[in-house]
């Protein structure tokens, strides 16, 4: 070995075995940062395994149906079969609020069952039934009275006169016997609701008022069933050749 080389090699130990005082230092800083690098990524490491385990745990979300809520059935409708009666207890056929339901019959252009608003008169009757006949007579009417639900109005032609069917009590000469009353006239004191539902004008409705107003009114005049609500002059008149008392 020249003398180059081993000044050379003289060199490299001294500078291994000879470093500065600032080298333990230099070696502190550097094992730190490792370290706190290393840390770092453990947590991270960490970090992304619990979140990846909290979501295998947890699974997709599942929504729950809500039960849908159903109206309250009424105990009464029970099992007995059929349609339950209405809670107001009006029939099926009862017309809507706020109308009322009129038959009217004979000289009308079409006569039948009609519908008109609460508060119409029986001249709002013959127009929904397509207005009068030519040969009616309107002096048997009423055309300005209010009608009432179920009722009929008659509308007679010219020259025709109220009729009323014998009354199903009536029969076999029971009336001529009575020898006071010509026969065919309605008791209005003792006839039921299908008897005075047959008379002129008179429907179930109206029919069903007398029975109810002569229950606590007893009727000593034909006059009195004026007295009835649904009952105006113009019909008392049409009932006078009908009924009795």
């Amino acid at each position: 070995m020249d003398g180059t080389s081993a000044e050379a090699l003289g060199d490299e130990d001294d500078a291994l075995g000879h470093r500065g005082p600032d080298a333990p230092r230099v070696r502190w800083l550097v094992s730190w940062r490792v370290a706190a690098a290393a840390a770092v990524v453990v947590v991270l490491a960490a970090g992304t395994v619990a979140i990846r385990a909290s979501t295998r745990a947890s699974g997709p979300a599942v929504e729950i149906p809500t039960p849908a809520v159903t109206a309250a059935s009424n105990p009464a409708a029970g099992s007995g079969g059929g349609d339950p009666a209405p809670a107001t207890g009006h029939p099926a056929t009862s017309p809507p609020a706020g109308s009322v339901v009129v038959h009217v019959v004979g000289a009308v252009t079409a006569p039948g069952v009609v519908r008109l608003p609460e508060g119409a008169r029986v001249a709002d009757a013959l127009a929904a039934a397509g207005g009068a006949a030519a040969d009616a007579d309107l002096s048997t009417v009423n055309l300005a009275r209010v009608v009432v639900d179920g009722e009929q109005v008659v509308v007679l032609r010219a020259g025709e006169q109220p009729t009323a069917p014998l009354p199903a009590s009536a029969g076999g000469g029971t009336a001529s016997a009575a020898g006071s009353q010509p026969a065919g006239l309605v008791d209005i004191n003792t006839a039921d609701v299908t008897a005075l539902d047959a008379l002129p004008g008179i429907g179930p409705v109206l029919a069903q008022r007398i029975v109810e107003h002569r229950a606590e009114h007893p009727f000593t005049t034909v006059d009195e069933l004026a007295d009835v609500r649904g009952i105006g002059p113009a019909l008392l008149e049409t009932l006078r050749s009908s009924v009795r008392v």
